[in-house]
């Protein structure tokens, strides 16, 4: 489990200098994000290196779960957005300042950067790596259920409770869809997708 441990605490330092306010508004958010998710994708692909078969499985159902379960998750934020600023009144400045970070780069690079690398890096590291290598130790639902509340908690930097929700959210989603499916293609699908719609072509904050 040192493997592990250790690739959360190389995230965690990676999404503290991103998210933390005193070291975020020094750098470029998506520099450092293509940075820290590379580093992590490669960190997991050499300790995963045995089970890449296994892990990048493939089945033309899973295509369809991806594209489907994205359009899903995409429902599922459009109208909790509309419920959060209902409940909140601080839900429309947060959900204002995750959006933030599209200033730092134009969207034709922030969506490929997106698409390509950090929804698909995302996947490898959280639910590849850290899942699956719970689930080793703990059993399927244990590991579920961890994983998901690691990738959610290294997001509390940015004291931003919208964005811990979502990212809470958003892991419950990903790491059922990986549990059940034992394949990172739906997850990587997904996300990827997710991504480009919430944050370039149609954005929630709009």
């Amino acid at each position: 489990m040192i493997k592990v441990i250790i690739g959360c605490l190389i995230a965690t330092v990676f999404w503290f200098l991103m998210f933390f306010p005193a070291t975020a508004q020094n750098l470029n958010f998506w520099a450092v994000m293509i940075i820290a998710t590379s580093t992590l994708t490669l960190y997991s692909l050499y300790f995963q290196r045995k089970n890449l078969k296994e892990l990048f499985q493939f089945k033309i159902k899973f295509i369809f779960y991806g594209i489907f379960s994205a359009f899903i998750l995409y429902l599922i934020f459009y109208f909790g957005n509309f419920i959060s600023q209902l409940l909140f009144d601080f839900a429309n400045h947060q959900i204002s300042n995750i959006y933030k970070t599209k200033d730092q780069a134009d969207n034709l690079f922030i969506g490929l950067a997106l698409f390509l690398l950090i929804g698909p890096a995302e996947e490898i590291f959280w639910r590849g790596f850290v899942q699956n290598s719970l689930e080793q130790k703990y059993g399927a639902f244990p590991a579920y259920i961890i994983a998901t509340l690691i990738y959610g908690f290294v997001h509390i930097w940015a004291f931003n409770l919208i964005l811990l929700l979502a990212a809470l959210i958003c892991g419950f989603f990903w790491g059922f869809i990986y549990m059940k499916t034992k394949s990172l293609l739906p997850v990587i699908i997904s996300h990827s997708l997710w991504d480009l719609f919430i944050f370039i072509i149609i954005p929630i904050n709009n």
